[in-house]
Protein backbone atom coordinates (compact mmCIF):
# COMPACT_ATOMS: atom_id res chain seq x y z
CA UNK A 1 0.00 0.00 0.00
CA UNK A 2 1.27 3.42 -0.86
CA UNK A 3 1.26 6.27 1.81
CA UNK A 4 0.51 9.91 0.32
CA UNK A 5 1.31 13.15 2.66
CA UNK A 6 -1.33 15.82 1.49
CA UNK A 7 -0.83 19.35 2.86
CA UNK A 8 -3.02 21.95 2.39
CA UNK A 9 -4.43 24.89 4.61
CA UNK A 10 -7.82 24.36 3.51
CA UNK A 11 -9.63 21.92 5.97
CA UNK A 12 -12.56 20.98 3.08
CA UNK A 13 -9.82 19.92 0.51
CA UNK A 14 -7.90 18.03 3.20
CA UNK A 15 -11.09 16.15 3.92
CA UNK A 16 -11.93 15.50 0.31
CA UNK A 17 -8.54 13.94 -0.91
CA UNK A 18 -8.36 12.01 2.13
CA UNK A 19 -11.62 10.53 1.34
CA UNK A 20 -10.81 9.87 -2.06
CA UNK A 21 -7.22 8.45 -1.79
CA UNK A 22 -8.29 6.68 1.31
CA UNK A 23 -11.21 4.97 -1.19
CA UNK A 24 -8.63 4.02 -3.59
CA UNK A 25 -6.88 1.97 -0.37
CA UNK A 26 -3.83 4.47 -0.38
CA UNK A 27 -2.92 5.61 3.04
CA UNK A 28 -3.29 9.09 4.10
CA UNK A 29 -1.41 11.18 6.14
CA UNK A 30 -1.90 14.81 6.19
CA UNK A 31 -0.40 17.96 7.42
CA UNK A 32 -2.19 21.69 6.59
CA UNK A 33 1.41 24.49 7.11
CA UNK A 34 4.87 23.86 5.78
CA UNK A 35 6.32 22.96 9.16
CA UNK A 36 4.18 20.02 10.00
CA UNK A 37 4.90 18.85 6.17
CA UNK A 38 8.39 18.68 6.79
CA UNK A 39 7.89 17.14 10.39
CA UNK A 40 5.20 14.22 8.72
CA UNK A 41 7.52 14.10 5.45
CA UNK A 42 10.50 12.56 7.53
CA UNK A 43 8.56 10.47 9.82
CA UNK A 44 6.29 8.40 7.55
CA UNK A 45 8.47 8.45 4.52
CA UNK A 46 5.45 9.10 2.29
CA UNK A 47 5.65 7.62 -1.49
CA UNK A 48 4.54 10.72 -2.64
CA UNK A 49 3.99 14.22 -1.29
CA UNK A 50 0.24 16.33 -3.10
CA UNK A 51 1.58 19.81 -1.53
CA UNK A 52 -0.44 22.75 -1.79
CA UNK A 53 2.02 26.17 -2.59
CA UNK A 54 -0.06 28.51 -0.94
CA UNK A 55 0.81 27.36 2.92
CA UNK A 56 1.34 29.77 6.00
CA UNK A 57 4.83 29.88 7.74
CA UNK A 58 6.78 28.27 5.40
CA UNK A 59 5.41 27.91 2.10
CA UNK A 60 5.06 25.53 -0.55
CA UNK A 61 8.43 26.41 -2.52
CA UNK A 62 10.62 26.26 0.09
CA UNK A 63 8.86 22.69 1.18
CA UNK A 64 9.28 22.13 -2.26
CA UNK A 65 13.12 23.02 -1.98
CA UNK A 66 13.64 21.28 1.58
CA UNK A 67 12.21 17.70 0.56
CA UNK A 68 14.20 18.27 -2.81
CA UNK A 69 17.76 18.60 -0.14
CA UNK A 70 17.10 14.92 1.05
CA UNK A 71 15.00 12.56 -0.79
CA UNK A 72 13.54 12.03 -4.72
CA UNK A 73 9.58 11.36 -3.67
CA UNK A 74 7.46 12.12 -6.06
CA UNK A 75 5.65 15.75 -5.49
CA UNK A 76 2.54 17.24 -6.91
CA UNK A 77 2.01 20.38 -6.30
CA UNK A 78 -1.56 22.66 -6.53
CA UNK A 79 -2.03 25.83 -7.52
CA UNK A 80 -4.67 28.71 -8.39
CA UNK A 81 -4.81 29.30 -11.43
CA UNK A 82 -3.34 32.71 -12.13
CA UNK A 83 -0.01 31.68 -10.48
CA UNK A 84 1.57 30.36 -13.78
CA UNK A 85 4.70 31.61 -12.61
CA UNK A 86 4.68 29.98 -9.10
CA UNK A 87 3.96 26.58 -11.13
CA UNK A 88 7.38 27.21 -13.38
CA UNK A 89 9.21 27.66 -10.43
CA UNK A 90 7.98 25.04 -8.37
CA UNK A 91 8.91 22.61 -11.13
CA UNK A 92 12.73 24.24 -11.29
CA UNK A 93 12.95 23.42 -7.73
CA UNK A 94 12.19 19.77 -7.98
CA UNK A 95 8.44 19.17 -8.23
CA UNK A 96 7.02 16.61 -10.77
CA UNK A 97 4.33 18.06 -11.76
CA UNK A 98 1.06 20.49 -11.31
CA UNK A 99 -2.83 20.87 -10.84
CA UNK A 100 -4.72 23.76 -10.80
CA UNK A 101 -7.54 24.54 -8.53
CA UNK A 102 -10.06 23.77 -8.66
CA UNK A 103 -9.46 20.15 -9.97
CA UNK A 104 -11.06 17.15 -10.52
CA UNK A 105 -10.78 14.41 -8.12
CA UNK A 106 -10.50 12.13 -10.72
CA UNK A 107 -7.81 14.19 -12.93
CA UNK A 108 -5.58 14.35 -8.84
CA UNK A 109 -5.84 10.33 -9.03
CA UNK A 110 -4.53 9.96 -12.31
CA UNK A 111 -1.68 11.58 -11.81
CA UNK A 112 -1.28 9.84 -8.68
CA UNK A 113 -0.99 6.95 -10.09
CA UNK A 114 0.99 7.88 -13.24
CA UNK A 115 3.21 9.62 -10.46
CA UNK A 116 3.80 6.21 -8.49
CA UNK A 117 4.38 4.30 -11.59
CA UNK A 118 6.56 6.24 -12.95
CA UNK A 119 8.66 5.94 -9.43
CA UNK A 120 8.33 2.00 -9.44
CA UNK A 121 10.03 2.23 -13.04
CA UNK A 122 12.95 4.03 -11.52
CA UNK A 123 13.52 2.29 -8.92
CA UNK A 124 14.18 -1.23 -10.51
CA UNK A 125 17.51 -1.67 -12.26
CA UNK A 126 18.01 -3.18 -15.96
CA UNK A 127 18.79 -1.65 -19.57
CA UNK A 128 17.91 2.37 -20.68
CA UNK A 129 14.31 1.95 -21.61
CA UNK A 130 13.31 0.99 -25.31
CA UNK A 131 9.71 2.81 -26.74
CA UNK A 132 8.17 1.63 -29.97
CA UNK A 133 5.21 3.15 -30.88
CA UNK A 134 3.21 3.93 -33.71
CA UNK A 135 6.41 2.35 -36.11
CA UNK A 136 8.74 4.86 -33.88
CA UNK A 137 11.46 3.20 -32.03
CA UNK A 138 13.86 4.73 -29.41
CA UNK A 139 16.87 2.97 -28.34
CA UNK A 140 18.22 4.23 -25.41
CA UNK A 141 20.99 1.19 -25.02
CA UNK A 142 21.73 1.30 -28.32
CA UNK A 143 21.41 5.10 -29.16
CA UNK A 144 19.62 4.58 -32.04
CA UNK A 145 15.63 6.15 -33.16
CA UNK A 146 14.14 4.54 -36.19
CA UNK A 147 11.04 5.76 -37.82
CA UNK A 148 8.90 2.70 -39.81
CA UNK A 149 12.33 0.72 -39.97
CA UNK A 150 14.66 3.22 -41.49
CA UNK A 151 17.10 4.91 -39.04
CA UNK A 152 16.57 8.41 -38.01
CA UNK A 153 19.39 10.79 -38.04
CA UNK A 154 19.24 13.07 -35.35
CA UNK A 155 22.16 15.66 -34.53
CA UNK A 156 23.80 16.04 -31.06
CA UNK A 157 21.74 18.63 -29.58
CA UNK A 158 17.91 16.72 -30.79
CA UNK A 159 19.74 13.86 -29.55
CA UNK A 160 20.50 14.99 -26.04
CA UNK A 161 17.06 16.73 -26.19
CA UNK A 162 15.40 13.39 -26.59
CA UNK A 163 17.82 11.69 -23.90
CA UNK A 164 16.12 14.33 -21.61
CA UNK A 165 12.57 14.38 -22.43
CA UNK A 166 12.63 10.11 -22.51
CA UNK A 167 14.65 9.82 -19.12
CA UNK A 168 11.58 11.29 -17.54
CA UNK A 169 8.35 9.94 -19.44
CA UNK A 170 5.13 11.90 -18.16
CA UNK A 171 7.12 14.15 -16.74
CA UNK A 172 6.08 17.71 -16.90
CA UNK A 173 9.59 19.50 -17.98
CA UNK A 174 9.85 23.32 -17.83
CA UNK A 175 11.37 25.10 -20.41
CA UNK A 176 13.98 26.37 -18.04
CA UNK A 177 15.05 22.45 -16.69
CA UNK A 178 15.22 21.80 -20.66
CA UNK A 179 17.27 24.79 -21.70
CA UNK A 180 19.82 24.55 -19.00
CA UNK A 181 19.93 20.20 -19.36
CA UNK A 182 20.30 20.70 -22.97
CA UNK A 183 22.13 24.06 -23.71
CA UNK A 184 23.58 24.37 -20.55
CA UNK A 185 22.62 27.83 -17.67
CA UNK A 186 23.51 30.50 -20.40
CA UNK A 187 20.26 29.56 -22.03
CA UNK A 188 17.81 29.34 -19.50
CA UNK A 189 15.62 31.86 -20.60
CA UNK A 190 16.09 31.43 -24.76
CA UNK A 191 12.84 29.62 -25.11
CA UNK A 192 12.53 30.05 -28.63
CA UNK A 193 15.66 27.85 -29.31
CA UNK A 194 13.93 25.16 -27.52
CA UNK A 195 10.81 25.77 -29.32
CA UNK A 196 12.83 25.61 -32.67
CA UNK A 197 14.81 22.38 -32.10
CA UNK A 198 10.78 20.61 -30.24
CA UNK A 199 9.78 21.13 -33.69
CA UNK A 200 12.80 19.91 -35.31
CA UNK A 201 12.48 16.91 -33.40
CA UNK A 202 8.92 16.32 -33.83
CA UNK A 203 9.24 16.52 -37.59
CA UNK A 204 11.84 13.73 -37.13
CA UNK A 205 9.87 11.47 -35.16
CA UNK A 206 6.13 11.89 -34.43
CA UNK A 207 3.72 10.29 -36.83
CA UNK A 208 1.83 13.14 -37.01
CA UNK A 209 4.10 16.38 -36.47
CA UNK A 210 0.99 18.42 -36.75
CA UNK A 211 -0.85 16.75 -33.94
CA UNK A 212 2.07 15.53 -31.66
CA UNK A 213 1.79 12.81 -29.69
CA UNK A 214 4.99 11.68 -28.25
CA UNK A 215 6.61 15.31 -27.24
CA UNK A 216 3.55 17.20 -25.55
CA UNK A 217 3.26 21.02 -25.01
CA UNK A 218 1.97 22.43 -21.70
CA UNK A 219 0.96 26.08 -22.90
CA UNK A 220 3.85 28.52 -21.55
CA UNK A 221 5.19 25.88 -18.76
CA UNK A 222 7.32 23.02 -20.72
CA UNK A 223 6.58 19.26 -22.23
CA UNK A 224 6.20 15.83 -21.48
CA UNK A 225 7.44 12.88 -23.21
CA UNK A 226 3.91 10.87 -23.87
CA UNK A 227 5.13 7.75 -25.52
CA UNK A 228 3.61 5.01 -22.78
CA UNK A 229 0.17 7.35 -22.69
CA UNK A 230 -0.05 7.26 -26.48
CA UNK A 231 0.57 2.94 -26.47
CA UNK A 232 -1.76 2.89 -24.10
CA UNK A 233 -4.72 4.56 -25.99
CA UNK A 234 -3.59 2.55 -29.05
CA UNK A 235 -4.03 -1.05 -27.34
CA UNK A 236 -7.20 0.58 -25.83
CA UNK A 237 -8.57 1.59 -29.27
CA UNK A 238 -7.31 -1.55 -30.90
CA UNK A 239 -8.87 -3.59 -28.26
CA UNK A 240 -12.37 -1.64 -29.09
CA UNK A 241 -12.31 -2.75 -32.41
CA UNK A 242 -11.48 -6.13 -31.85
CA UNK A 243 -14.53 -6.10 -29.77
Amino acid sequence: MSTILVVDDETQILRALRRALRARDYEVVTACDGEDALIEAERSTPDLVVLDLNLPGIDGMEVCRRLRSWTQVPILVLSVREDEAGKVRALDLGADDYLTKPFGVEELLARVRALLRRSLLDERDGDPPRFEVDGVVVDLAARRVTRMGADVHLTKTEWALLLALVEHPGKLLTHRWLLDRVWGAGYREDVEVLRVFVSQLRRKIEPDPGRPSLIVTDPGVGYRWEAEATQRRNRESSGRRAG
